[in-house]
């Protein structure tokens, strides 16, 4: 069923957006892959869609269109356009009709991946820093827990947010992954991705990775060493 709607948010980078219609009442899912307009999707853009439903995942919207456009020409299928002097061109003087471009999504890589030899060494930094506040009384044994749980959650969400990129589905905000790093499990998100192939790739958030890499090592070795209270 054709239904009519608002596009309320669209997430350039991700090539997703949601829309909203009277007709529904949840917002509609749709991805660049299922847009068919001129022009790039926009906020409060109004569309026209087919809804559909997969999976108990909530509504999808499939050929969506501005409904500026709706009943006029395709934009994959330019009109042609008579002239006065058709019939005495030859075939091989006629302009060439311009062949529709396939939307493509950006792509996320921009960089070489994660160099292991230095987040390696830093591990065993780490690790090595830790056994000294251990061995020395200076952290409690409580730690050692912390630092196992929250690595295995961060492993864990890397694995859920490459899993909703695949899908189309909600992913999680890049803040909330640097969030992690910082209270300690970066090298679980180092390993997620290496093994994952997940943000391994991404310039801008592998700088604010290893800043929180840093600043956690950095609290730690000053809290192992006294420094703090």
């Amino acid at each position: 069923m054709q239904k009519q709607g608002t596009v309320i948010r669209w997430d350039a980078t991700r090539a997703f957006g949601f829309i909203r219609s009277p007709d529904t009442s949840a917002d509609v899912f749709f991805h660049v892959r299922d847009y068919r307009g001129a022009t790039p999707p926009r906020e409060w853009l109004a569309v026209v869609y087919e809804e559909i439903h997969v999976g108990g995942k909530g509504p999808r919207a499939m050929a969506v269109l501005p409904a500026a456009q709706q009943g006029g020409a395709s934009p994959s299928r330019p009109a042609a356009t008579s002239t006065p002097q058709r019939g005495r061109q030859k075939p091989s003087q006629r302009a060439p009709q311009s062949q529709p471009q396939r939307r493509r999504r950006p792509p996320e890589s921009s960089g070489p991946p994660n160099p292991a030899s230095p987040a390696l060494v830093l591990m065993l930094g780490w690790v090595a820093l830790l056994a000294w506040g251990f061995w020395a009384g200076r952290l409690p044994w409580w730690v050692l827990g912390a630092a196992l749980a929250v690595n295995l959650l961060t492993f864990l969400v890397y694995a859920i947010d490459k899993s909703a990129a695949q899908t189309g589905q909600w992913r999680t905000k890049e803040s909330h992954l640097h969030l992690l790093s910082l209270a300690g499990g970066w090298p679980g998100a180092w390993f997620a991705q290496q093994w994952l192939r997940h943000k391994s790739r991404k310039v801008e958030f592998r700088a604010v990775y290893w800043v929180t890499v840093v600043l956690h090592c950095g609290a730690l070795g000053a809290w192992v060493g006294g420094w703090l209270p």
